[in-house]
């Protein structure tokens, strides 16, 4: 071979690509398209960026290749794109020797990395769903680190909306489940994270940049402050007293306390959103790290200050005042930790649970008093809270309406917030976060005001004697059934008897969760499917292999199953993406069928 290296392959004669037009070389993985235009020789992949079609068969035109598929077009001599929905072709070096032409075979991007971080840059910036899911599929395939792409996208969400959304919570959501999440589900969560990210944000204002004061007043005047300014709904003034909490260096913990304290000026503000959406922005902050608090923290302000709490509810008001029941309590808290402070190893999360389950408000925080008395710590109240929602999703009623699921799912979901909030903020400062501590008793109020959602209750599977033996027996047996009822509608007991199933067999739980996820990662999911996903991993992980474990999956379960399946469309372009990544021939596969 007349050639200076083994890189280079001979396409032909000059004279032959002349009468021709273009000729098509078998490079190192891919086939090369050489083209003769007006003079000059190029050389680039044969497969169209966009979808895969053999460029050959486009048209060429004043420099110009067009696909014959999507019609995508591209500039000859650079291969970059006028077509932002598809992708630069990568070019061949070529060159012309003694009336041969020969081309360089190995081609592609000099930087995967940098290169699939700017198409993911360009997907967001577009809201171009085929664009993202190649975006995050050729950066894991250049090895870049999972949490490196959240913080891609996150950073990207707290730029380009004015506040925090539910995309930016999906994204954690997901974010947080990475680690018990196999390869594929992975992929699926950061497609999904971004994707909805990017609808978020698409046509909405940039979040307008604000500065902290320029002083450095202490900790406890900041947190005050907050609340004063949450209170009178003044956003600016809340936002640059956050970020000069910020600038000041403040820890997790204490940011956790102050906005805590400002996000329960009002009882279960919106729905439970409010407080949620502040949670969520402290746990993307821990996968995408703390140095970008201040660009992060403070797109929660505007939901926090302007939300609608439930004291403005008659519901909360009449026949019995739940809001001054909660507040005569929290005028109690500094008594009550005080008289627990000398106990130690309070454990009965379940009993108090039963508690918070009953009939009767006054009960309830009866029930929360007397564990604070006995040495209960905020964080052990948030735990038997949110057991406590998880229990109004597993014995949701199948009589009634379909839309009162999201009744139940909001108190789960505020539930572990809050419990994951006073984690956060931990024991010791006390005495300053027991304003906070104000969340467990709107939580409660709000657990009491939808009991109505258990009558009659369903039964969990296993209770009464219920025997699960028609049911398979192989782990991955009852796996695959699992997935099956997901596939068809009103399955929510089925899929509630194979999670007990698995359980009770001893199967192991992290591939059940895993199997829970695929079921929600190839669904059209709704924003509340996320949120059920992850809180209810986040209150297994915290009660383990126990009934209660158990029961918190069971509730999970039984919510997923009542919203699939979908229409499945976003898994459609998620595959299309793999696959053309992986170098599969869509086309010809489309004209087969």
């Amino acid at each position: 071979m007349d050639a200076p290296n083994k890189e280079f392959a001979l396409a032909g004669s000059l004279e032959e690509l002349k009468a021709k037009g273009r000729l098509v070389v078998h490079g190192g993985r891919r086939p090369i398209l050489v083209i003769y235009d007006r003079g000059r020789v190029f050389a680039l992949d044969n497969r169209c960026p966009h979808m895969g079609f053999p460029l050959e068969r486009g048209s060429v035109e004043d420099g110009i290749l067009t696909c014959h598929w999507h019609h995508a077009r591209f500039d000859l001599e650079s291969g970059c794109t006028f077509d932002l929905w598809a992708d630069d072709v990568p070019i061949c070096p070529v060159e012309v020797r003694n009336g041969n032409v020969w081309v360089k075979t190995a081609f592609g991007h000099a930087d995967p990395a940098a290169h699939w971080h700017q198409r993911l840059a360009n997907g967001l910036a577009h809201d171009i769903g085929l664009v993202i899911a190649k975006a995050v599929h050729g950066q894991l395939a250049a090895d870049v680190p999972l949490t490196d792409i959240v913080r891609q996208v996150a950073l990207f969400g707290a730029q380009n909306r004015d506040g925090w959304g539910v995309g930016l919570t999906i994204l954690t959501a997901l974010g947080n489940l990475l680690p018990v999440l196999p390869e594929e589900e992975a992929y699926l969560a950061l497609f999904h994270g971004a994707r909805r990210v990017a609808a978020d944000c698409d046509g909405e204002a940039p979040r307008r940049e604000r500065a902290p004061l320029g002083s450095r007043p202490d900790a406890v005047a900041l947190k005050r402050w907050l609340q004063r300014w949450a209170s009178v709904r003044h956003r600016e003034a809340a936002e640059r007293t956050l970020l000069t909490a910020i600038a000041a260096g403040f820890s997790p913990a204490v940011l956790a306390d102050a906005l805590l304290a400002a996000g329960t000026e009002r009882a279960f503000a919106d729905t439970g959103h409010s407080l949620d959406f502040i949670n969520k922005a402290f746990e993307c902050l821990d996968l995408i790290g703390w140095e970008h608090a201040a660009a992060l923290l403070p797109t929660v302000v505007g939901q926090m200050v302007a939300a609608r709490g439930a004291e403005e509810s008659t519901a909360w008001r009449q026949p019995v005042d739940l809001v001054a029941l909660c507040e005569e309590a929290a005028s109690q808290l500094p008594e009550l930790f005080a008289a627990g402070r000398g106990a130690r190893g309070w454990s009965d999360h379940a009993a108090l649970t039963r508690e918070l389950l009953s009939d009767d408000p006054a009960k309830i925080v009866d029930g929360l008093k007397a564990a604070i008395r006995e040495g209960a710590a905020p964080a052990d109240l948030g735990r038997s809270l949110a057991y406590g929602g998880a229990l109004r999703v597993a014995r949701f009623g199948n009589a009634n309406e379909h839309a009162d699921w999201e009744t139940a799912h909001h108190v789960f979901t505020y539930a572990n917030a809050v419990h994951q909030m006073l984690k956060r903020i931990g024991t010791a400062n006390a005495d300053g976060h027991l304003m906070a501590v104000r969340g467990v008793l709107h939580g409660a109020m709000a657990l009491y005001l939808t009991r109505y959602l258990n009558v009659p209750p369903a039964r969990l599977p296993g209770e009464g004697g219920e025997q699960l033996d028609d049911l398979p027996t192989g782990a991955e047996m009852i796996r695959a059934a699992l997935l099956d009822a997901f596939d068809r509608q009103r399955q929510v007991d089925l899929a509630a008897r194979l999670v007990a199933r698995h359980l009770t067999l001893g199967y192991s739980p992290q591939a059940l969760i895993a199997t829970l996820a695929r079921a929600v990662l190839r669904e059209d999911a709704g924003f509340h499917a996320y949120q059920m996903l992850e809180a209810g991993v986040r209150q297994f992980t915290a009660w383990g292999g126990t009934e209660e474990g158990r029961h918190i999956l069971i509730a999970v379960a039984r919510y997923l199953a009542a919203h699939s399946p979908t229409e499945r469309a976003a898994l459609q372009t998620a595959d299309i993406a793999r696959r053309l990544m992986r170098g599969a021939e869509l086309h010809q596969q489309a004209g087969a069928s």
